[in-house]
């Protein structure tokens, strides 16, 4: 197969499961991480709005009350950020009703109604944003810095990992556009039900650019044969994955002690028949003519093909019988009922809950759930205790309220945790000090270059298979039996220094000359007390995790800089934030 860019991308990689020997995952960091903080509690059951269900959490440990530390820990899984309101509201509702109340809250602002807003869908503007991506760019990070449904946003990121659509591969008029409405079908299905979302996906127009289910035609005896990308990768990575898998997600194994396969050719090629004759959906646009500047004329046309479900264009879809994992698509059924049997069975799958369950904990809590916890998960994917099968909503709550996310045991286990995104590290910082864009414009644009900026970017993943893969183990590295590390496929020496003074520039600077930036009120009215500047500093980014050890350094180091002039005591502030965002406690997150 190739990837969106073209390139030559294997079909089936390599074993997510690798044997390897040593302390664990934060041996990968510079120090050892500090067992502090942390803990369970709040509420023992979720409500989640529009179900009259109670979630089963059973394994999950009460508490009487919840620390500062226990609910900044808890908020750095749910969203991207802990500030004192925030820590405050979940010490006075507890975790779950806290939970309740973000499923209930809507959606911001669209990606889509932003970039209009911004100038970005005129299509009498001569700046041709039409035909390029970086809007695309500005779109999501001011989704993702400033808009108030955070836990929605963090929810949309990680499932963005899963069905991944990249700006890279996107090369046709408004690609911001439709990237934008990519984003929007993200987060409106964010807490639905994923069988919804496999269905808005399929159909949505940046998915069809990008695997090439736009203008794929049934065969025709001269060489045209049905483009099998989507059918691959809805396979691969949206639903089933390579392998038969046990409710707990670890692999079924046949009599000799081999890994089965969940499907093989014939199901790819196969299921590509049930993809074939989708095109854009053109029923609304009307070509305009615009006259440019100095002379000429130029046309264009609507741009709601990019937000509208791709439908049948022509007598392209094929109409042979299609059998893939274990049933069959007559060929006599129209194209919207072979679409629906074909997403049922990928949705009703044994592997789909344990598959797509545990890498949204690996997105949100850890890279190495126990098969206990994946099972507990996979359950409430499987049933949400009224017969509903996919409710994310309560996926979501399932993940953050189990006791292996809450419990304290985590934080002194070197396999328990993961490594911070570099975006979600940005993003973090955006959130906790509170940076505005003056301008509202929020131009931060393709911060890929792992030398000299954070080398990832949201929506611009390099292929369909995220930035890393989910079973990824670094190399002549320290991991336990079987762990895996999968942010840390982004970490090499390029990254390491990319990332530290990437940082330290924008901590100080901020971002697009300045107009991005933070002023750090509620840090410089601590900025004479070393101490104190950094246990807030320490509470919010890492959940007061930091080791007694790296305290005393910083504050050492803290205390040895002047603080006469309003210059010096910025620049104290600058330092406690860079310094806590370089340690080995806050990079992985516990």
């Amino acid at each position: 197969m190739q990837d969106a860019k073209g390139n030559s991308a294997i079909s089936r990689p390599e074993s997510d499961e690798v044997s390897w020997s040593g302390p664990g995952i934060a041996a990968l960091a510079s120090t050892a991480l500090a067992a502090c903080g942390g803990g369970a509690g709040g509420a023992p059951t979720a409500v989640i709005p529009g179900a009259a269900v109670t979630l089963n959490t059973s394994g999950y440990t009460q508490l009487s009350s919840v620390t500062d530390a226990q609910a900044s820990r808890f908020l750095l899984q749910a969203q991207f950020s802990a500030s004192d309101t925030e820590i405050a509201a979940v010490k006075a509702q507890g975790y779950a009703p806290w939970i309740q109340t973000q499923v209930a809250t809507a959606s911001g602002t669209l990606g889509w109604d932003w970039l209009n807003a911004q100038g970005y869908g005129d299509v009498n503007n001569s700046a041709n944003y039409y035909d390029n991506s970086y809007p695309g760019d500005y779109m999501v990070w001011s989704q993702l810095m400033a808009a108030p449904d955070a836990a929605r946003k963090r929810m949309a990121l990680a499932l963005s990992e899963i069905f991944v659509v990249s700006l890279v591969g996107l090369n046709f008029n408004w690609r911001s556009h439709a990237a934008a409405h990519y984003w929007d079908t993200l987060n409106s299905h964010a807490f639905g039900n994923y069988r919804d979302l496999l269905g808005a996906i399929t159909l949505n127009v940046a998915m069809g650019y990008y695997l090439n289910v736009k203008g794929s035609r049934k065969a025709d005896g001269r060489g045209t044969q049905p483009d099998e990308n989507y059918a691959r990768e809805v396979m691969q990575l949206f639903s089933v994955g390579l392998v038969l898998l046990n409710p707990d997600g670890s692999p079924q194994l046949d009599g000799s002690g081999n890994k089965i396969d969940t499907y093989g050719a014939s199901d790819v090629s196969m299921l590509a028949q049930v993809f074939t004759g989708y095109d854009l959906d053109m029923s609304g646009n009307v070509n305009t003519v615009i006259a440019q500047t100095g002379g000429g004329t130029r046309t264009v046309s609507s741009i709601d093909f990019a937000r509208l479900p791709m439908v049948q264009v022509g007598n392209y879809h094929s109409t042979v019988d299609s059998t893939f994992l274990g049933i069959t698509v007559p060929g006599t059924a129209t194209p919207v009922e072979g679409l629906k049997l074909a997403l049922d069975r990928l949705f009703n799958h044994q592997n789909t809950a344990p598959f797509i369950s545990k890498q949204l904990i690996q997105r949100l809590v850890t890279s190495n759930p126990s098969p206990a916890y994946v099972a507990r998960v996979a359950a409430v994917f499987a049933n949400n205790g009224a017969g509903v099968r996919g409710s994310l909503a309560h996926v979501y709550a399932a993940i953050l309220l189990d006791d292996e996310a809450r419990g304290t045991a985590g934080l002194s286990d070197p396999q328990f945790g993961k490594l911070r995104e570099p975006m979600l590290r940005l993003v973090q910082w955006g959130r906790t000090f509170g940076a505005t864009s003056a301008s509202g414009s929020w131009k931060m644009g393709d911060l890929s270059n792992a030398g000299t900026q954070l080398g990832q970017s949201p929506l611009r993943s390099p292929t369909v298979f995220n930035f890393f893969r989910p079973g990824y183990v670094p190399p002549a590295t320290a991991l336990g039996l079987g762990a895996v590390a999968p942010e840390f496929q982004l970490v090499n020496e390029s990254s390491v220094g990319g990332y530290l003074n990437f940082l330290q520039s924008v901590i100080q600077n901020g971002l697009n000359s300045g107009d991005i930036k933070s002023a750090y009120a509620n840090e410089l009215a601590l900025v004479t007390d070393s101490a104190a500047l950094l246990k807030r500093i320490s509470l919010l980014l890492c959940a007061d995790q930091l080791s007694a050890a790296n305290q005393t350094l910083i504050v050492n180091a803290l205390n040895a800089m002047p603080f006469a002039s309003n210059a010096q005591q910025l620049n104290r502030v600058y330092a406690a934030v860079l310094l806590v965002m370089a340690s080995a406690e806050y990079l992985v997150q516990k």
